[in-house]
């Protein structure tokens, strides 16, 4: 109980401090090779292209520990390019659609017909097309974009955001909130549970009370004495929080652990699983609707290749491939002790696209959650960091367990002869 517990003098305190495992994240663009089709209103074809592989350090800063056995941090993410380990390099141009056009354009739909004549106008000026073929790297990390300053001057706070526009821009080298976590040092069922997420107790993106709140811990560590039951977490990369459930154990490498993974019911919609309603304005199972923490911009996550979603919109977009083995998340955890072992977090993000009136440049585009790349986070304690958890944490346990049975086996005729003595 001492070494799980958020404490400096504990085993698992520097492993919780400074992440030893060595991350992964691995990303996957969807390309579109058909994109005059598709302003004519033709199905989309897709091809996958990469992974593009990018080592990932995780490190907390701002450790601050409370008299109420919480303690709070900032964990920043350091992402450095793989080349050796890519299928592919961040000066390749892929084809997607125009997020920006296509995002505002949808944004403004409901605005005047003035106002979308105004920016169709503006859009002609600046050469601007519902598709474009720009690298990895801009996509990515981010692009200088006269269109930013247009829609940031026709409409004010449609977009909020000024300079550069990437989809991870702020991914690299930033923090995913301050966490507020039980340090276990009273409660051990409370360690690294959520007290708190930028100083609130529920989130305000969904329109239920249930869908809003904090539940579980951050994602890297859990409770010891596991259940195989379901386990949640809180993700700031999906504004909410998630529950897994319990497919089977198994061991890695020698560590008895228990898998997790994503229920079918984790994104889908109001109808199919009620509980969800809350997340809408939804769609087809699959699919989650983000738009109200990503700005109003009609985007959407989704397991990849909708994976578990409703087969229409596998059948919307041609090249997409579900698989289990490919596209399915899970989590092995060591259930004595709530470490994950081995994991790969998998998610995809989603552009609603569609004709809007008044907006020459979305053509005849029939409406379609286009897919615009997947990517998975991995990471699997290996080297000297396992051994010492399985010496620690799984070995010495063990043998203290069989010892107890030795000393008792040696202890009962012992008890038989004072017994017959007296």
């Amino acid at each position: 109980l001492q070494n799980v517990r958020i404490d400096p003098s504990s085993i698992s305190f520097g492993m919780w401090k400074d992440v030893p495992v060595p991350f992964y994240m691995s990303v996957h663009f969807f390309e579109v090779l058909n994109p005059k089709d598709v302003l004519r209103g033709e199905k989309p074809v897709v091809s996958q292209r990469g992974p593009y592989v990018y080592r990932e350090f995780r490190y907390k800063t701002n450790i601050t520990f409370h008299d109420n056995d919480t303690v709070s941090f900032l964990e920043y993410r350091q992402l450095f390019f793989q080349p050796d380990m890519s299928n592919g390099t961040e000066d390749e141009y892929v084809v997607v659609p125009n997020i920006l056009l296509m995002g505002a354009a949808v944004m403004m739909e409901d605005l005047p017909n003035f106002m979308k004549l105004l920016l169709s106008g503006a859009l002609a000026g600046l050469k601007q097309q519902a598709f474009m073929n720009r690298t990895v790297r801009e996509i990515m990390w981010g692009y200088e974009d006269p269109l930013i300053d247009t829609i940031n001057a026709l409409v004010p706070g449609l977009i909020p955001f000024k300079g550069k526009f990437g989809l991870f821009a702020e991914v690299n080298n930033s923090n995913s909130g301050l966490f507020t976590v039980n340090t276990g040092m009273k409660d051990i069922s409370k360690v690294h549970m959520v007290d708190s997420w930028n100083g609130l107790k529920k989130v305000n993106y969904w329109r239920s009370s249930e869908c809003n709140m904090i539940n579980g811990t951050s994602g890297e560590m859990w409770p010891p004495f596991m259940s195989p039951t379901s386990l949640e977490f809180y993700s700031p990369d999906a504004c909410r929080s998630m529950t897994l459930v319990y497919e089977q154990s198994g061991k890695f490498k020698g560590v008895p652990t228990y898998r997790f993974v994503a229920p079918k019911t984790l994104f889908a919609n109001g109808t199919d699983y009620p509980p969800n309603e809350g997340f809408c304005p939804c769609l087809q199972s699959g699919i989650q609707n983000v738009s109200t923490c990503r700005f109003n911009a009609p985007i959407f996550i989704s397991h990849p290749h909708f994976y578990n979603a409703d087969p229409a919109l596998v059948n919307a977009v041609e090249g997409l491939h579900p698989s289990k083995e490919q596209h399915a998340l899970f989590l092995d955890v060591h259930p004595m002790t709530g470490i994950p072992i081995n994991c790969s977090i998998k998610l995809q993000l989603n552009l609603y696209i569609k004709h809007v009136p008044g907006i020459v440049q979305t053509g005849k585009i029939n409406p379609v959650v286009l897919p615009l790349l997947w990517f998975a986070e991995s990471g699997s304690i290996e080297g000297s960091v396992l051994q010492q958890f399985y010496t620690n944490l799984v070995l010495i346990p063990s043998l203290l367990d069989y010892l107890q049975y030795i000393f008792l086996g040696l202890g009962v005729p012992l008890i038989i002869s004072a017994a017959v003595l007296m």
